[in-house]
Formats: structure tokens, C-alpha cells, sequence
């Protein structure tokens, strides 16, 4: 039973996922975009985060250069990989819970604790299950972030070969009309047709097999985001629970809407605790040339944080955070209320096709 329940749980964790990805994924390109997108400190001055109208404002400006596709840049790897996700990690996920309450009601029975996991064994759950998940996946999250900024990094390769050719004329290597020719000539270049193939042949032309891990540390680091959000998750709907106990209700279930709220409150506290941890990741994982100078690339996680500190300032690691607390809350309150469901009608399903079986052979 418990085997099953991990599959339905898997299952139901990829299609809420998917129904979520495809409902928020224009504000996830945006948001990508803002992390990435690197500027010099000024005078000490340093860069503000990025205001809920300039997240409107890119939105359009996204769909006026690009069209509409621009903003579901990476689509289709990004739907796998929020499948594989999800499955994986709501599979795992569930298996080791198993485990601990299994762990747990040992315990009673032993007259240790009261037969329920703590939140530090929800914690150590979500932990092992999103170590799994970031080990599996981030491949393809590596592919997704490429594919949402190409656009941008091929803005930046053009602005600098355009402050090459002034850079030229200013030392008069080069005439004003043939400056002006050229700078007519690169600003009709339109970007690239940039697919997954694409994708695939420049990390691995950048770095190998290893390339494909880009941004692996941080990811790892930031399984605590699901953890925190599971132990706030798990911890509210057992808080839920028990005051209905207590109330002596017959009825102890949550509603479908009680699950949206929980989780967006789960997602909300897991996320401004490790957003920093993301626009790290993010910025590992997009082309390098987005930064232009060498200031603004980067080796490796310890040098993208150096660098971001010293170079750009400590707001930088909230660039786009507006964007991502609704982006991220709206798709795991819309995960979690589907996920339920799904798990409902697929564990009512296996029950009736229980009882049909048994039909059939007595």
C-alpha cells in the first residue's frame, strides 16, 4: 500500500507541476532574466531590486522584441524537467515519509514520542528526497536557463561589438559612414534560432559533460527551500488537523483551498529565506558572456559571490524577488491543491479497482 501510495504521490506531484509550470512560466523567463542581468556598482550606489512594474514593463517589452514565444523561451525542457522534478522528488519525498512515520510509530510503541514525525524529520525528508531531485535533474534546468536567456546574452555580444566599432572610430581607425554602416549592419542581425539541440552543443562546448552540472553546489544548498517549505507545509496541515481533533469534528480532512493557502504560505517563507542561493545558481547557469567584463563572470559558486558582493553589492542577490515570491507562490499553491486531487483520485481509483478484482475471483 505504502508503494502504491509513493507512486500516486509521484505522479500527482509531475501533473500538478506541469499544470503549474505552463500557468506561471512567462513570469519564471522574466524573473531568469532579472537574475541574470548584471550591473556595476556606481559610486557606491548600489543597484535596486526590481519593483513589481518593471516586471510588468519587461513582460511587454519581451513580447514587443520577441513576440509572444519569448516569453516561453525553453518550454519544452522546462516541462520535462518540472515532470521529472516533481515525480522524482515527490516519490522519494513520500518513501522516506513512510519510513519516518513508520520510524515514529515504532518509537510509541517503544514509549518514545507520541507516534508523529517532528518538523527536523520533516526536514531530514524533504532533505534526502530534494538532494535526489537536484542530482537527477539539473541538466535539464541547466538547458532552460540557457534557452530563457539567449536573447540576452546575444544583446550583450552585440552592444560589445558595437563599443568595439566606436571604441575604433574614436581612434580613427575607422570613418564616421563606415562606423554607421556597420552599425546598421549588426543591429539588423536578429538573434539565432535557439532550441534545445542548440543548447545542448554549447554547454558542452563551453565545458564538457561537467557543464552540464553548472550551478550544482548552490542547487544542492538550496534543497533546504523545499525543506522549509515542507516542514512549514506538513506542520500547518498537522496543526489543521489536530484543532479538529480536539474539536472531537468528524471530519479531519483539509479542503482543497486550505491547501492552496498552506502552501502558498510554505513557498512564500521558503523562498525570500534562500532566493540569494538562486540568482547564484542562475547566474552560473546562463552564458557567460551576459556579464560582458570579466567582473561580472564567473568560475565558480565562491567566485560568483565574491564578485556579486564586490562588484554589484548585497541587493543584487534579491534582483527580481518580487517576480519570484509571486511567480513561485502562485505555482506551488496551484501544485499542491492539484497534487491533492490527483493523489485522491488515483488512490479512489486503485480502491475501486481493488474491489473489482476481489469481485472477480470470489
Amino acid at each position: 500500500m505504502s508503494e502504491s501510495n509513493a507512486i500516486a504521490n509521484g505522479l500527482a506531484g509531475a501533473g500538478g507541476g506541469i499544470i503549474a509550470q505552463i500557468i506561471t512560466y512567462p513570469l519564471q523567463t522574466v524573473n531568469t532574466r532579472q537574475q541574470t542581468e548584471r550591473n556595476l556598482k556606481k559610486n557606491k550606489l548600489t543597484p535596486s531590486t526590481v519593483t513589481a512594474p518593471g516586471t510588468l514593463l519587461q513582460i511587454f517589452q519581451v513580447i514587443g522584441s520577441e513576440g509572444w514565444g519569448g516569453l516561453y523561451s525553453g518550454l519544452k525542457p522546462s516541462l520535462l524537467g518540472t515532470a521529472a522534478s516533481q515525480g522524482i522528488y515527490y516519490y522519494f519525498y513520500q518513501v522516506f515519509k513512510n519510513k519516518a512515520v513508520a520510524i515514529a510509530a515504532a518509537r510509541k510503541v517503544k514509549g518514545h514520542g507520541d507516534g508523529t514525525v517532528g518538523m527536523f524529520g520533516w526536514l531530514v525528508v524533504a532533505a534526502i528526497a530534494g538532494s535526489l531531485n537536484v542530482l537527477f535533474t539539473n541538466p535539464i534546468w541547466v538547458l532552460v536557463t540557457r534557452m530563457q536567456t539567449h536573447t540576452q546574452a546575444e544583446r550583450k555580444i552585440m552592444d560589445e561589438k558595437k563599443e568595439a566599432l566606436r571604441r575604433a572610430a574614436s581612434e580613427s581607425s575607422l570613418s564616421d559612414s563606415t562606423l554607421q554602416d556597420k552599425l546598421a549592419e549588426l543591429h539588423s542581425i536578429k538573434p539565432r534560432p535557439f532550441g534545445t539541440i542548440q543548447a545542448v552543443n554549447e554547454v558542452y562546448g563551453e565545458a564538457g559533460i561537467i557543464g552540464f552540472w553548472k550551478g550544482v553546489i548552490p542547487a544542492l544548498i538550496m534543497v533546504c527551500n523545499p525543506s522549509i517549505q515542507f516542514m512549514i507545509y506538513e506542520s500547518t496541515l498537522k496543526h489543521i488537523r489536530a484543532k479538529r481533533s480536539a474539536k472531537k469534528q468528524g471530519d479531519t480532512s483539509v479542503t482543497a483551498l486550505e491547501v492552496f493557502l498552506v502552501g502558498a504560505l510554505a513557498k512564500l517563507g521558503a523562498t525570500v529565506s534562500t532566493y540569494p542561493l538562486l540568482v547564484v545558481k542562475s547566474r552560473l547557469q546562463a552564458k557567460q558572456a551576459i556579464g560582458g567584463s570579466n567582473s561580472l563572470r564567473y568560475s565558480g559558486t565562491f567566485d560568483a559571490v565574491l564578485k556579486i558582493i564586490r562588484y554589484e553589492g548585497l541587493p543584487s542577490f534579491y534582483k527580481g524577488m518580487s517576480t519570484k515570491i509571486v511567480q513561485s507562490v502562485f505555482a506551488a499553491s496551484v501544485l499542491f491543491m492539484v497534487k491533492e486531487e490527483l493523489v485522491k483520485a488515483f488512490m479512489l481509483l486503485a480502491k475501486k479497482s481493488k474491489k473489482v478484482v476481489v469481485n472477480l475471483s470470489s
